[in-house]
């Protein structure tokens, strides 16, 4: 069985920065508490790496009611990032704000409020329960709708002049393509602002084509990653090859590559490289060939007869 490292895979520039960002805030801060506000990133890992620096996980349902949980010291604001009025209660609160924000999110904040304020109105394709929607719908939110789903933009009433979508940045092209060709046919005068994530395409778009020349393919990750998750399923619904999701390698099962030749393996964008590795060499092992032991039936002796050592 032969493994196959499909690149690119990985942390994209906003994990990188981000985790860049909070190193930094924890050994220049030493003696004050710091917290991250929601999941840095989307990995467990990640986050226990940090526990064991004390930086404390500071979650909730949204990001203002994680914030009532931290009264002093540091404050990181995660990649995905926050709504203004996160912003500017922390700073409030006189705490130390540290924002790890993606630069791709960052964009679409900025987009999103520039539309705002030209008297916009607009569509935001995103994953409802996603902390990156709720930091942008916070930027305009008389203005913004958020859609999920096709039956979402049957029910929408716009009555604008000017009309707008843009999408949550680690989406992809095909995920949003069935919904902006139903906006168009519904409202055609609306304009379109693709936002996705170059990262998050590019993985897709590696792990589709590879798995058309691999059996089965490996996809490492947290189960909390939308952009992990969706890395399984366009392997499933795009290139028709079996794809499962593994946190570590203690994960993977062996009846999975049962007469598997080749096996692919790609991970999300917030997936330590160590993890991502360890299952890579896990697998290799899994494909070496196993030593048999053979045993050979006792030649049966004949009375008075001696070994052959002893003749």
């Amino acid at each position: 069985m032969e493994v196959v490292k499909i690149t690119p895979r990985g942390y994209c520039h906003g994990v990188v920065e981000a985790i860049r960002a909070l190193r930094v805030a924890s050994e220049e801060h030493p003696d004050e508490p710091v917290a991250m506000l929601g999941y840095l990133v989307h990995n467990e890992h990640v986050t226990r790496e940090f526990a064991d620096r004390g930086v404390r996980l500071v979650d909730a349902p949204s990001r203002l009611e994680a914030l009532d949980q931290v009264d002093s010291g540091t404050v990181v604001l995660t990649a995905h990032g926050v709504s203004p009025e996160v912003k500017e209660r922390a700073l409030a609160k006189g705490l130390n704000v540290v924002d790890a924000t993606c630069t791709d999110v960052i964009r679409t904040h900025d987009l999103v409020r520039r539309l705002s304020m030209d008297g916009y109105e607009i569509v935001y394709i995103g994953r409802r329960g996603h902390p990156e929607p709720e930091g942008v719908g916070g930027e305009a939110p008389e203005a913004l709708h958020l859609v999920e789903t096709l039956a979402d933009v049957e029910g929408l009433e716009l009555t604008g002049e000017k009309l707008a979508v843009t999408t949550q940045t680690t989406l992809s092209v095909w995920d949003t393509k069935a919904i902006i060709e139903r906006l168009r046919e519904r409202f055609p005068r609306i304009e379109v602002h693709n936002e996705i994530c170059n990262a998050t395409q590019e993985r897709q778009q590696a792990a589709v084509e590879a798995a058309a020349a691999c059996d089965v393919v490996v996809v490492v990750g947290s189960s909390r990653s939308s952009n992990t998750k969706r890395l399984v399923q366009v392997v499933q619904e795009l290139a028709h090859r079996p794809a499962y999701l593994v946190d570590t390698a203690a994960d993977l099962q062996e009846e999975w590559f049962s007469g598997a030749r080749r096996v692919g393996v790609t991970s999300g964008a917030s997936t330590p490289s160590q993890i991502t590795r360890d299952v890579i060499r896990t697998l290799e092992q899994m494909a070496e060939p196993r030593p048999t032991s053979v045993t050979a039936d006792p030649v049966p002796s004949t009375p008075g007869s001696g070994s052959p050592a002893e003749e």
